[in-house]
């Protein structure tokens, strides 16, 4: 199986270009994030307003006992529009139509790339952080927490926002073009809202979850640029040659 070398630079030769943009973050979002993560992570290291905020917001969460009511599973849906198993079982299908239909493993090697740079990157940051959850209760910061920031909004950012990617430049229909940007827009609002709203995280949580997942989506943008898309190309060229 060869990767496709219409990949590289746009939509498969033959193939219908995108309904809507690939979703790469532009370099004003990419620099908001990185000031945003700064800045509620010395904020809240420093025991600062937004750590207030959270146990503000913690304890109104609290008051509507959503955990131990009827309407806990409904709410706890929302939170696996960011679960790890659940993309990954929407992605292994797209990535496997794609290789079988368009006989590239570029889907592939994208999704691979981000998975660790997200597991990487996110366990480091929580466990460097130590913050504890709002189920603590309080908000500390020691060895044992793990709360900051959330990794399911992070995961919802990046991993949605791979899969737009491919279904924009590999010339699916429309449909699924729009769907792909659906989810990559109200996954991660919907499970950040949800983890807010079930306790199981505080707001900066969400936030910076959200923040750090589009940074990951523009450096994997930026290793497709520099390292998977020359590698495409230049295997391309050696099979015509």
């Amino acid at each position: 199986m060869q990767p496709s070398a219409g990949s590289a630079g746009g939509s498969p030769a033959g193939r219908p270009g995108g309904v809507i943009g690939v979703g790469r973050p532009p370099w004003w979002v990419l620099a908001l994030s990185v000031l945003v993560t700064l800045g509620v992570t010395v904020d809240l290291l420093s025991g600062g307003w937004l750590e207030k905020l959270d146990v503000e917001v913690s304890d109104v969460v609290k008051g509507w006992g959503l955990r131990d009511s009827g309407a806990y599973w409904f709410v706890w849906v929302f939170t696996q529009a960011g679960g790890r198993g659940f993309i990954l079982i929407v992605l292994a299908g797209l990535v496997g139509w794609l290789a079988v239909r368009q006989r590239t493993l570029v889907p592939l090697i994208r999704v691979v790339v981000a998975l660790a740079l997200l597991t990487a990157v996110v366990y480091a940051f929580k466990y460097g952080a130590g913050r504890t959850a709002p189920a603590y209760p309080g908000s500390y910061f020691h060895r044992d927490g793990a709360s900051y920031p959330s990794g399911h909004v992070a995961n919802a950012v990046l991993m949605w926002g791979v899969a737009r990617w491919q279904a924009v430049e590999f010339g699916l229909p429309a449909w699924a073009q729009r769907t792909a940007w659906l989810l990559s827009v109200l996954g991660p609002l919907s499970t950040g809202v949800a983890m807010v709203a079930l306790d199981f995280h505080w707001v900066t949580d969400a936030v910076v979850g959200l923040a750090v997942g589009l940074l990951l989506l523009g450096v994997v943008h930026a290793l497709d640029t520099l390292l998977v898309s020359r590698w495409v190309r230049a295997r391309a060229g050696r099979s015509h040659a």
